[in-house]
């Protein structure tokens, strides 16, 4: 019996072991977990809660269950602002990936002198702050601004206009900047993915009389599709919540022309005191995003696979 028990023990103490270190990795991650349930967790908990209430914020809440939510398939304005978001999309994601792509490959093709300060050039939108590239952009954009004195100087004063006050060209004058921040980003992302694919792969299709288009699309573009993934994750992201360059720019005027549901989130809630409402669009332009986003990712996986 005796015998049993001590070759028993060594086992006992392995598994004991074990599960104290199993524990010690959770003692580790408990600090920044408590901090992410109490910023993040219970937050967007309190702002699925209040979505199913009608609340100005100081009287006594009143529950209308999923009212908020049908307002989002009723209300015009709101599902305006989130067909601008959509539009945004083309302009502050997938035009400036095209772009970057493009400025990869031709800054990654030959040796340029200088090459450092282009990217430093390039890139630089991307450090600015949102706030300061609107103010910026606002002043370019003036009827006399600029932009238009540009136009009149080199005779095509006829397409001149107050761009962000015109119902048709606000949106994607707004969106313009979008990319002008974005492509940076993706131009420095694709050159870094750029320089990880082997050299031999270039020469082989060099041998096999690959131009500089084929060798792109034979080679670059598939050597970077993690790369793409990324791109395409942030700047979906960015662009379904944008409010920065819109709040400073236009207001989401003319009219709601240019609205967009992060706008609209702030108006309800702090100029309108639809608690209520403006939670539940927080958390349907959450639900998309994350929707989306696990979607760009799933579609990175099986093509990495």
């Amino acid at each position: 019996m005796s015998t049993l028990i001590l070759s028993d023990t060594p086992r006992r103490v392995l598994t004991i072991r074990r599960v104290s270190a199993g524990w010690t990795g959770y003692v580790f991650v408990l600090p920044a977990l408590a901090v992410f349930a109490a910023f993040v967790l219970y937050p967007l908990w309190q702002t699925v809660w209040l979505s199913f209430y009608s609340w100005d914020g100081l009287t006594a809440r009143r529950w209308i269950g999923l009212a908020n939510y049908r307002a989002l398939f009723t209300d015009p304005t709101l599902r305006s602002a989130f067909l601008h978001s959509a539009i945004l999309v083309i302009f502050i994601s997938l035009v400036p990936i095209a772009l970057g792509l493009l400025l990869a490959a031709v800054l990654s093709y030959r040796k340029i002198r200088g090459l450092t300060f282009f990217r430093t050039v390039l890139f630089l939108p991307q450090v600015l702050p949102l706030v300061v590239v609107g103010v910026i952009w606002d002043w370019l954009y003036q009827p006399n601004g600029p932009i238009n004195s540009l136009l009149s100087d080199i005779g095509l004063g006829f397409i001149a206009r107050a761009w962000l006050g015109d119902f048709t060209w606000a949106l994607p004058s707004v969106g313009i900047v979008g990319t002008w921040v974005t492509y940076g980003f993706a131009m420095v992302l694709f050159i870094s993915g750029v320089q990880k694919i082997p050299s031999t792969l270039y020469d082989a299709a060099r041998v096999d009389g690959a131009g500089p288009v084929r060798e792109f699309f034979a080679v670059t573009l598939p050597g970077l599709r993690s790369e793409m993934t990324v791109a395409f994750t942030l700047t979906v992201i960015a662009a379904l919540r944008t409010f920065d360059v819109i709040y400073v720019t236009t207001l989401g005027g003319p009219g709601t022309s240019t609205t967009v549901p992060s706008l609209k989130i702030y108006q309800m809630a702090f100029e309108y005191n639809q608690i209520g409402a403006a939670a539940a669009v927080s958390v349907a332009l959450a639900v998309i995003i994350v929707v989306v986003t696990f979607a760009i990712i799933r579609r990175g996986d099986r093509g990495d696979a």
